[in-house]
């Protein structure tokens, strides 16, 4: 064999190959990964395609192949029913579909065709990208006039890097609204702006956007202001509306103890016992004296009204003056005269002392119950 034949087998024989790609889809997509060669025009039964991939941890799992004449994509359980040939393959088509994309089918991706001693090879680079999710907008700091407030807003979820805008929503009649011209943002921290100095001029509704390569979202929130004598003055109406009902819930409370503890002494004053008050004396006597004991009451009684009659006339004793004076015009001379009482009658002695005579004598008459009979109380 001559050396030209030779080097034609050489070049026959060369490995044809494609520079390496790098492709961007978002989540959730489907994507094509393009694969053409030139080898299907040989005999097909000697023709083998194989799809692998090489995931982040640097291990190579196969997706898809053709060998034999058959098809086998249920090869890689990550990708099981989501991985097919995307054209003819038998043709020179041999590119890769998958379905709905998940964050883990990123990877270096490589294509060998074989075919008859030939072989061709296409690495490609697959990024899936996370669109942000919608992010939270906060605020921080009182709304209060001259105080300095915080607007702040993040997403959780996303590809990196996202950039961060702040802008404030247009009012009606304007087709842009710019931040205040106090307002400050940190350059490294852009999803943060400051705005000092609230005024009127700083009310508005604020709009903060998160964006990635796979798109954006955004959200908004108020900013309102009060004004510091407002405040005050709201406080200090609270304050005394508070102060007024606790004046009335005091005064409610004195009126219903009070008719509390008078309705308490009306019900005691009945009640009470006096501890100085004797006991009457009582002197207990044999049911056979009781005719010794009504005469002495009666001479005991009779005793009593004499003392009482002779006390009388002791008193009633005056000096009265004579009816003229004397001729000579000396005073009158007094004569004692002693006025003499009528002599009481004595009673019958017939062993009871008549309640008259009880009543003078100052006694109390004394109900004895017929079962105590046996005793007596003088």
């Amino acid at each position: 064999m001559s050396n030209f034949q030779s080097l034609l087998i050489v070049v026959a024989s060369v490995l044809a190959t494609s520079t390496q790609s790098e492709i961007k889809v978002v989540a959730e997509t489907d994507v094509s990964l393009p694969c053409k060669h030139q080898l299907g025009h040989l005999d097909s039964r000697t023709l083998d395609i194989e799809w692998l991939l090489q995931g982040a941890d640097q291990s190579q799992k196969v997706v898809i192949s053709y060998t034999g004449g058959l098809v086998y994509d249920n090869l890689n359980d990550n990708q099981k029913g989501r991985v097919s040939f995307a054209s003819d393959y038998l043709t020179g088509d041999a590119s890769l579909r998958i379905s709905a994309l998940k964050i883990r089918d990123s990877g270096q991706y490589t294509c060998k065709v074989k075919n008859g001693g030939q072989y061709f090879w296409n690495p490609i680079s697959l990024i899936v990208l996370v669109k942000p999710s919608k992010p939270r907008c906060w605020l921080e700091g009182k709304l209060l006039e001259g105080n300095d407030v915080t607007l702040g807003c993040g997403s959780a979820d996303g590809t990196d890097p996202i950039t961060y805008k702040w802008e404030r929503v247009p009012e009606k009649g304007k087709s842009r609204s710019y931040l205040p011209p106090q307002s400050r943002i940190d350059l490294n921290h852009p999803e943060i702006v400051i705005l000092r100095n609230l005024t009127m001029d700083s009310i508005g509704t604020y709009q903060c956007t998160a964006s990635n390569e796979a798109g954006q979202d955004s959200c908004i929130i108020q900013v309102t202001m009060h004004y510091v004598r407002g405040v005050g003055v709201v406080a200090g109406a609270v304050v005394g509306v508070v102060f007024g009902v606790l004046c009335i819930v005091l005064v409610v409370w004195l009126i219903l103890r009070k008719k509390e503890k008078r309705k308490y002494e009306e019900e005691e004053t009945p009640n009470e016992i006096r501890e100085d008050a004797e006991a009457p004396k009582a002197k207990l006597m044999k049911p056979n004296s009781s005719t010794s004991s009504r005469s002495g009451s009666s001479r005991s009684g009779a005793s009593s009204t004499q003392s009482i009659v002779h006390n009388s006339t002791t008193r009633s004793q005056r000096l009265r003056p004579a009816a003229t004076l004397k001729e000579n015009g000396e005073p009158p001379t007094y004569s004692q005269v002693v006025s003499k009482e009528p002599e009481p009658e004595p009673e019958p002695d017939t062993g009871k002392i008549s309640n008259a005579t009880l009543e003078r004598m100052g006694a109390t008459a004394v109900m004895i119950p017929a079962q105590s009979r046996a005793f007596q109380t003088v």
